[in-house]
């Protein structure tokens, strides 16, 4: 099941003996266990029948025993085993999903890892219950989960603004979601969130990123891709060259594949380089500015430059130096 068919069933009050929840995203695994642990039962009915258990500091013979309890004057009692990554002989958990206790509710968290779909626990935990693996999302699935996030809630926010909280926070969904919602506490409902949002309450600034040197760079506008490197060279902890380096060998790549694209309709550009339809523009102009040769050239250039800031054919000269040789070589 998906993770929205889960909830939807929760909300209905549509339960199942057995959640196994697993996978390397965390956002999906706490947002289903917790709902459970929050709705289930009443504050009444939680003193007798919810237990919360550590995979670390449980044995699964303890966590089986606990599970074959029937509920105390109440229709279910809730067991939630957080970091069951750490339980030793999870194997043995099969015994009890072929035989599950309709009235108890057991979710396990398994985090950070995958599961061996191979063995057979694994399929007795299937029959049971729900087997939710939460995978992480790609980076360019990560603005589209950030649309749907915001208007769940009753928010919208700006193309632009996706691509900057994707920059400074990353692919961590959990983070994001916590950035969010700390940022709606200062926003009316409705609200379009914009980069001068996110500069004013993430702390972010919407000027001196990457993305605006990705867009300075395809204008090959000199002066204003100068200003950043020059910021960045200033404040290298908040601007690492391995990120930038990183972000802009992706965005030059994206140039390279657009030269080899034949179809070149707004949608099949987006598709085909993984972008929001709203930059496709950017990446036109950007291919006009650098050719093939030129591209080819430049993503050779990062290479170059990667190596050199981890010390390769570099002696003693800075990150930010670095830097501003890099761009100034890209722009020339």
């Amino acid at each position: 099941m998906k993770f929205e068919e889960i909830i939807r069933d929760l909300k209905n009050k549509i339960y199942k003996p057995i959640y196994f929840l697993y996978g390397e995203e965390s956002f999906f695994i706490d947002k289903i266990s917790d709902y459970i642990s929050k709705n289930v039962l009443n504050e009444a009915e939680k003193d007798f029948n919810q237990s919360i258990l550590y995979g670390k500091d449980s044995k699964i013979e303890d966590i089986i025993n606990t599970a074959k309890r029937f509920p105390m004057m109440a229709n279910h009692q809730v067991i939630i085993v957080k970091e069951a990554q750490n339980l030793k002989q999870i194997e043995k958990l099969e015994f009890y999903a072929e035989q599950p206790l309709n009235s108890t509710i057991l979710v396990i968290n398994y985090k950070q890892k995958n599961f061996d779909k191979r063995k057979k626990v694994y399929k007795s935990l299937t029959k049971a219950g729900i087997v939710f693996e939460s995978k992480k999302l790609y980076e360019n699935e990560v603005g589209e989960w950030i649309n749907n996030y915001l208007k769940q809630k009753k928010y919208s926010v700006s193309p632009k603004s996706t691509i900057l909280l994707t920059e400074f926070l990353g692919t961590d969904l959990s983070k994001i979601s916590n950035e969010l919602d700390k940022l709606m506490i200062s926003l009316p409902e409705g609200t379009e969130i914009t980069p001068k949002h996110i500069e004013e309450n993430i702390g972010f600034s919407k000027d001196f990123n990457v993305f605006e040197l990705q867009n300075a760079l395809g204008k090959r506008d000199v002066l204003k891709a100068n200003r950043i490197i020059n910021h960045f060279a200033s404040n290298p902890n908040a601007n690492p060259m391995v990120v930038t380096i990183s972000n802009l060998f992706i965005y030059f790549s994206k140039i390279l594949k657009l030269h080899y694209t034949k179809d070149k309709s707004k949608n099949n550009i987006a598709s085909v380089l993984g972008v929001n339809p709203f930059f496709v523009q950017d990446y036109m102009r950007a291919s006009a500015v650098y050719n093939v040769r030129k591209t080819v050239g430049i993503i050779s250039l990062l290479r170059e430059y990667d190596m050199k800031s981890k010390g390769y054919n570099n002696v003693s000269t800075s990150h930010g130096d670095l830097l501003k040789e890099l761009i100034f070589k890209i722009l020339h």
